[in-house]
């Protein structure tokens, strides 16, 4: 069949839309290519149709888990041979995975980007010729994007190291410098970029100012006036979720909330009840709507400024995906820049802690392993922040990853271990007793620790491990692990370790300032007095060359006044009470930021670990600058 042929017989559409045949036809001719195309318009059909017309396999890499099982449906319907591998399958539904993956009957397999750690997996995906390799949401590659995943550096390396043939990479929300950087990393060509353009001329964008006080009245008024329709409300914190999903339920709106705070069956509920109806609200932080497909959600409102204007982008374009008309409402009030500005402020390491981990890496020779966890317990930085910093110490040269694993197995034989050893001869059948042996039966599960079995087996761990994954693909055993662990060498030690720290410590005090500029060109566009659709395509790079005539602006609804300024709040910081408390906890508050993340109500890992998220003084200051209360710290020390 032609691709026009499969496009109307398996997906039932009578013609491209566009850029998407241009994105398979280079794919096609063996080309990686680089698709930027709106939230809503089609991505997926890109990777979707060319998995029909290549050999072998296509592994979809997403962090969309929602977005997995709906297009695994999808395809299925259509006689597809898809599969998921995600947290949420059950053993029964794993194995059926993993028998039709070393098979070869599959032709799509979706992944997470964690799943990419697993030795095991990486072991079998080796084993299989993979035609294409699609990675979602790739601006997560970009340093200097607005959503930099460390993991997504490793998807480059991980998918020459597999033979991938061909890379397509997906976003709907690069601005330039971004497309550079992900062209950069997967050898995509100047002329393999497919990008279509943001332009949405049925999306009415409006920015209201407002204050705090005004903003609730505001809300209720337009679900009021407007006809109802499927709606989102965008928050930034979970409590205010809660909190705004109650009262419009009290007015008698079909709101509920949505938040990752809450139960993964209850988040299910809520989607599923979103999905099926014309007027349901959620009222939601951003974890709400990643792979979502309902094409008629008429109104987007910003009940809380987004962070970025990516974010914005990404969050607006889940409007009238069917082309019909939809309202995109921020209710712009400055306010709300206190709040982004201080999860910036608080994920920033102090130099103490860089300097830690640094030390630490640095105190190994040759191959060594390191746990992420452990290092942000200990040096008080979240898992992603210390990903962050050893993907720097690659990108300097100073250490190469080598492989993950995880440290300790655990498993439930499906059938008694006689049985198990009958099938095999003399040599495997007594390496096999030997490996048993070494394993500690807790209630239900065997442990075992693989680094400890090698050495007293005098095997490899590699062995050990090709030996517990052959008897999971046979059904012998129900296998489970943790532990995970990442393996580095030392490349090259640096000539001078404090210009090493001082740099390291600098790359995370721009990354700050960036995020923080970023907060600030959303004020800018919320308080723009001319075209905002103009004025954000320039943002991503696109020369729109006019007015759009349709948002609030041009239809003559700009603002008589300027958006509300940030009501500044006076720091107030009880000082015996935090010298008692630190006192108590000397490493938890040892330094003005860590001490400043308490009072602003910020959690981190020890923080959380000494339990001090129900102390009076968590969050005593949420509403005051970060960077105020830290300088008034600062200066009391």
């Amino acid at each position: 069949m032609t691709i026009h042929e499969t496009l109307k017989k398996v997906f039932g559409f009578d013609a491209f839309r566009d850029g998407q045949e241009a994105a398979v036809g280079r794919i096609l001719d063996g080309k990686s290519v680089l698709a930027v195309f709106p939230t809503g318009s089609g991505k997926s059909l890109c990777y979707q149709l060319s998995a029909l017309h290549l050999p072998g396999l296509t592994v979809v890499v997403s962090p969309l888990i929602a977005l997995m099982k709906d297009q695994i449906d999808f395809l299925r319907e259509r006689g597809v041979a898809a599969a998921r591998i995600d947290s949420s399958l059950d053993n029964d539904e794993y194995r059926q995975v993993d028998a039709d993956l070393r098979s070869g009957k599959l032709k799509l397999l979706y992944v997470a980007p964690e799943r990419l750690s697993n030795e095991r997996f990486v072991s079998k995906l080796n084993r299989q010729k993979i035609s294409l390799m699609v990675i979602d949401e790739a601006h997560c590659i970009s340093e200097w994007g607005h959503n930099f995943r460390p993991d997504y550096l490793k998807l480059a390396r991980l998918s020459r190291g597999l033979a991938v043939e061909r890379v397509l990479t997906l976003t709907a929300t690069a601005t330039p410098s971004v497309a550079d950087d992900i062209c950069r990393e997967f050898d995509i060509a100047p002329d393999d970029r497919v990008h279509t353009g943001f332009y949405r001329p049925n999306l009415e964008l409006r920015a209201t100012p407002c204050t705090p006080a005004e903003r609730p009245k505001l809300l209720r008024e337009r679900l009021k006036t407007r006809p109802p329709g499927p709606s989102i409300i965008y928050v930034t914190l979970q409590a205010t979720a809660e909190e705004v999903a109650a009262e419009l339920d009290k007015e008698g709106f079909p709101a509920r909330a949505y938040h990752a705070g809450m139960k993964s069956e209850d988040r299910t509920a809520v989607q599923d009840w979103f999905m099926e109806s014309d007027r349901a609200v959620v009222v939601a932080t951003i974890a709400f709507g990643m792979g979502i497909d309902k094409a008629d959600i008429r109104y987007v409102y910003h009940y809380n400024l987004p962070k970025s204007l990516e974010n914005y982008s990404q969050e607006t374009g889940r409007a009238g995906r069917d082309g019909k008309p939809a309202v995109c409402e921020t209710f712009a009030c400055a306010a709300d820049l206190t709040v982004l500005e201080n999860f910036t402020y608080g994920d920033t390491p102090d130099e103490s802690a860089v300097n830690g981990v640094v030390g630490t890496i640095l105190a190994h020779q040759g191959d060594f392993d390191v746990s992420t966890h452990e290092l942000s317990r200990e040096h008080d930085m979240r898992p992603l922040v210390v990903n962050t910093l050893l993907t720097y110490l690659e990108l300097a040269g100073i250490i190469e990853a080598t492989a993950p694993f995880y440290r300790a197995y655990q498993f439930v034989p499906n059938r008694p271990s006689s049985e198990i050893l009958q099938r095999f001869d003399g040599d495997r059948a007594a390496f096999l007793k030997r490996v048993f042996a070494c394993a500690e039966k807790a209630k239900t599960w065997f442990h075992i620790d693989l680094e400890e079995t090698a050495r007293r087996l005098e095997t490899s761990r590699d062995r050990l491990v090709r030996a517990f994954t052959y008897l999971e693909e046979q059904g012998d055993l129900t296998l489970k692990v943790s532990g995970l662990r990442q393996g580095y060498r030392i490349r090259e030690r640096p000539a001078d370790v404090g210009a090493l720290k001082r740099d390291l410590s600098g790359r995370f005090a721009v990354r700050e300032e960036n995020d923080i500029a970023r907060v600030r060109q959303v004020m800018a566009f919320v308080a723009h007095r001319e075209c905002l659709v103009r004025h954000i395509l320039e943002y991503f790079g696109e020369s729109f060359g006019r007015a759009c005539g349709h948002c609030d602006r041009c239809l003559g609804e700009a603002p008589a006044n300027e958006t509300n300024g940030k009501e500044a709040q006076p720091v107030k910081i009880n000082h015996d009470q935090l010298a008692a408390l630190q006192e108590q906890h000397p490493d938890v508050l040892a330094t003005p930021r860590q001490a400043a993340r308490l009072l602003c109500g910020l959690t981190s890992p020890k923080i959380t670990a000494a339990k001090l998220t129900r102390h009076p003084l968590f969050g005593s200051q949420a509403g005051v600058s970060f960077r105020e209360v830290m300088n008034a710290l600062a200066s009391t020390a």
